[in-house]
């Protein structure tokens, strides 16, 4: 994509820091006027305990909701329902630079026709709460285009509603539903993504009822395993993409996978080329699996499984080419936050640059230089 600059002062930086994982909450009832009055209605029943949607409670959850605790606002609203707040904790105090939004209300809903209301809705209010020129004024902020796969058309619509904002730089969908994401029904998303040069981005979803995610063997027993299982989904994801064609028919879609971690990715890589070598190329491919995942695939750093023998770590970056598919990510608000001074000290000096920033740079053809802001921590 093409880079453009953000107007500012004659006092500009250079970009160090993109976090790509940042999830922005509406206020209680800030949807709401951009919602279907129907879909309005069942919002609010919920909202007073006629369903509860948490399984496989995360540490904490009780307490804040594995949340950081500093980042509720003095209001009493949500953790990260504050712009000015997310933006001191996050570009003043922590060093990011650019922060891509990703709020997780664009999926919700237990029916097609709530998740598409949502997502809409969520667009919505991203534009008109977080991307305006009062909340956005240093121009830090770009937001995600909220699609619900499950209704492949209505969701390009959606693409193209949206795909000519300066501020939208990605589309953000879920791994969860079924058919896996090879299938024909979902072209409409990637030709329309590809059509307007935009990424699309998967964030990991609880998914609902049928679609809750689970293992070849069941469902899971504890928070522990659910999350590992996410791992799982999005490498049969990957093994979709790729022998099902998709990469054939749209070659320059480019896929994101948030918080689905990364270590599994390179023994897959292994594992793909080892069958497609011994079995032939049944499948019509023009690569080796291996290379689409160079070209096309790309994943973010947290949550970073880190070993106690640092060296491990060092090697699976060396190994996987970390400078070719990693993108950074603090997954701000979470108790899981990752500092970006502290993510930095771990990743190889030669891949600092490109992971930190300079992948996300080109990938979503964001700005190189930036207004100086006086009293921002540098992250490295």
């Amino acid at each position: 994509m093409t880079q453009t600059e953000i107007p500012g002062t004659s006092t500009t930086t250079s970009v160090r820091v993109v976090d790509c994982d940042v999830h922005p909450t509406p206020r209680r009832g800030a949807l709401m006027e951009f919602l279907d009055p129907k879909i309005a209605r069942e919002a609010k029943l919920k909202g007073q305990g006629a369903e509860n949607g948490l399984y496989y409670d995360p540490p904490d959850y009780h307490h804040s909701k594995a949340m950081r605790v500093d980042a509720f606002p003095d209001d009493g609203e949500f953790a990260c329902s504050d712009p000015t707040l997310a933006f001191q904790q996050l570009v003043l105090d922590s060093g990011s630079d650019l922060i891509m939004l990703g709020p997780t209300s664009g999926g919700m809903g237990d029916t097609d026709e709530e998740v598409t209301a949502m997502a809409a809705a969520t667009n919505l209010w991203q534009d008109a709460a977080w991307l305006n020129r009062e909340d956005n004024w240093h121009g830090r902020f770009y937001g995600s285009i909220c699609a619900n796969i499950t209704e492949p058309e209505r969701a390009a619509l959606e693409i193209e509603h949206w795909a000519g904002h300066e501020k939208f730089k990605q589309v953000l969908i879920h791994a969860e539903p079924r058919p896996s994401w090879g299938h024909p029904k979902y072209d409409p998303i990637w030709a329309a993504a590809v059509k307007h040069n935009i990424p699309v981005a998967c964030h990991l979803g609880r998914g609902k009822h049928n679609l809750l995610p689970m293992s070849p063997v069941g469902f899971m027993t504890y928070n522990h395993d659910f999350m590992v299982t996410y791992s799982m989904l999005a490498a049969n994801q990957v093994m979709s993409l790729i022998f099902d064609g998709v990469f054939e028919r749209f070659p320059t879609l480019q896929i994101v996978f948030i918080e689905h971690a990364f270590s599994w990715i390179l023994p897959l890589m292994w594992r793909m080329d080892s069958i497609h070598a011994a079995r032939g190329n049944e499948t019509g491919l023009s690569k080796e699996p291996s290379q689409y995942v160079r070209d096309n695939i790309w994943f973010t750093t947290q949550p970073l499984d880190y070993p106690e023998d640092k060296l491990e770590l060092t090697r699976a970056f060396e190994w996987m080419q970390a400078d070719k598919m990693m993108l950074f990510s603090s997954d701000y608000p979470h108790w899981t936050f990752d500092e970006p001074r502290w993510l930095a000290k771990h990743i190889p000096d030669q891949m600092r640059d490109a992971v930190m920033y300079q992948n996300a740079l080109d990938l979503f053809g964001l700005p190189s230089q930036v207004p100086a802001l006086p009293g921002q921590v540098k992250a490295f």
